[in-house]
């Protein structure tokens, strides 16, 4: 086998180890805790159904990319919960070792692409990246609000935090801010999220 394909399939057996990345969220209904692949791949589908909502025109295939990689930083880096001050503060660095790391195994010019696209979501200057930021955050508040609100009672999540994540859905999706923000609402009133 010649070297590039070998580093290619080295590569697609190491982003395997993404499924047992579990996060925070529960998938809906209730179930078992998410993994990251399945975050992914439910934020890639999410991306292109409500393309239309976008801002800006996207490339969507660009943007389902970016949803479908921008995790598999989490293989070395663990996953950071949204809501942990302490585990944000080092999330950076941590996620910038990953990425050299595993995006390493690929031939130098998938790397380069790759790392590119990384890059491109976390610095989230790009419609592209502000329309796949908006998933990142529009998808694991719909599972909480599926859950009667379960993942925010138990970590005790304010209404000051959730907002703070999705005050970035507006800048990729307007239409879908709206939305977090009537479900946001509606859990304050249950009180599912807590108000202070």
């Amino acid at each position: 086998m010649d070297e590039r394909l070998q580093k290619q399939l080295d590569f697609v057996l190491e982003i395997d180890k993404e499924k047992n990345i579990f996060r925070q969220t529960h998938l809906s209904g209730h179930g078992r805790r998410e993994n990251d692949a399945e975050h992914a791949w439910h934020m890639a589908v999410m991306a292109y159904l409500l393309r239309e909502y976008a801002n800006e025109p996207v490339d969507i295939g660009r943007v389902m990319l970016m949803c479908l990689i921008h995790d598999i930083v989490e293989i070395e880096a663990g996953d950071t919960y949204a809501y942990d001050a302490e585990s944000l503060k080092t999330q950076k660095a941590r996620e910038d070792a990953a990425k050299e790391k595993i995006y390493s195994i690929l031939p130098e010019d998938q790397k380069r692409e790759l790392i590119a696209l990384f890059d491109e979501f976390e610095d989230n200057e790009t419609p592209e990246a502000r329309y796949a930021h908006a998933m990142d955050n529009l998808q694991p508040l719909l599972l909480n609000h599926s859950n009667d609100g379960g993942d925010w009672i138990g970590h005790q999540v304010t209404a000051e935090q959730v907002y703070g994540r999705q005050r970035k859905t507006r800048l990729g999706s307007e239409t879908l801010f709206q939305v977090s923000d009537a479900i946001i609402r509606e859990n304050m009133k249950k009180g599912y999220i807590r108000e202070d």
